[in-house]
């Protein structure tokens, strides 16, 4: 029962979060686009998610006749249930279970995702869905290495795989400061990894319609969007802890996690500033952009951390 109520009082913040960055997200748009965005229902339009959410989970589910029943049906609650599972060792302030390998938890969770949309892509038995699906795959797979290799030079800086020692790591500076390169091409990558402008090749309507989920509708489709909502608050969480240090031994615990949740709800806007500045790229250039320029970059990063002499305190002597 204990852990039920742990993993509610984990996994329902995170909902609520997702369906007001929804609004967050309209709001933000419509203010760049010179339109004011929801504003009827409920005041300044705050009940908006929630009617958005009804609508959806009583409309009836639409399932094609050619699809495979049982992977359709749940491929969907797949998504979202590794979306929310990937949290468990992020430390808020303190990590659900403690992990000692967290960083490699979360490499393993976030790779296992990719199924859930080769499976909905193929599971509908529609030519529009199982290409959104292939592109969805081969770009999250390419921008993981990225991913991969940029917290292995973390891991190289902070000295444990745990992510609570990344707080005692930027005691003396924010590992922004003093790798902003990796910073850069990690807030970059979680852009492509999560299928966000300009990197929607997956949702591409001018090609593709919708994508991978685009024979979803009514309850199905609202996972899907809880799920991608979710692995957004995610990265944007992962990069406050893992560049901007999100609290100090000195400061209370009660104000860490007002201090994450301000730096990410600033990395989240970054993204939806991305969305309304430009358009989208094409799929080579997406490529190009991990296997020529990315890969090399973080590469050679990760070799001049492993040369580094590591202080105590985990970082290099020089800082």
């Amino acid at each position: 029962m204990t852990y039920l109520i742990m993993s509610l009082s984990y996994m329902i913040p995170i909902l609520i979060a997702v369906a007001f960055l929804t609004l967050v997200e309209r709001k933000i748009l419509s203010y760049m686009q010179a339109r004011k965005g929801p504003n009827i229902v409920g005041p300044f339009g705050l009940l908006q998610p929630i009617a958005d959410g009804v609508k959806l989970f009583i409309k009836e589910p639409i399932r094609p006749s050619t699809s495979s029943p049982l992977l359709f049906t749940t491929t969907p609650i797949l998504a979202l249930l590794l979306a929310l599972t990937i949290w468990i060792p992020l430390p808020l302030p303190h990590p659900l279970t403690d992990m000692n390998l967290g960083f490699l938890f979360l490499l393993a969770m976030s790779s296992l995702a990719v199924y859930s949309i080769l499976w909905s892509g193929w599971a509908s038995n529609s030519k529009y869905a199982l290409i959104g699906a292939l592109r969805a795959v081969a770009q999250t797979i390419s921008y993981e290495v990225t991913l991969a290799i940029i917290l292995l030079s973390t891991i190289l800086l902070s000295g444990n795989y745990t992510l609570t020692t990344l707080t005692t790591t930027q005691e003396p500076l924010y590992l922004i400061f003093s790798s902003w390169p990796l910073a850069m091409m990690w807030y970059i990558s979680t852009l492509a990894e999560t299928n966000r402008a300009p990197f929607d090749l997956t949702e591409g309507e001018s090609e593709l319609v919708s994508g991978f989920n685009v024979e979803y509708a009514a309850g199905p489709f609202a996972l899907f969007f809880l799920a991608e909502y979710a692995n957004i608050l995610l990265m944007n969480t992962m990069t406050a802890i893992l560049f901007l240090n999100p609290s100090s031994l000195n400061t209370p615990t009660e104000l860490y996690p007002a201090v994450l949740a301000t730096k990410t709800l600033l990395l989240s806007s970054g993204f939806l500033w991305i969305r309304a500045s430009y358009p989208r790229f094409r799929y080579d250039q997406l490529m190009h952009l991990l296997w020529k320029n990315f890969l090399p970059l973080t590469l050679a990063l990760c070799l001049w951390h492993t040369s580094l002499p590591i202080s105590f305190a985990g970082l290099p002597p020089y800082l």
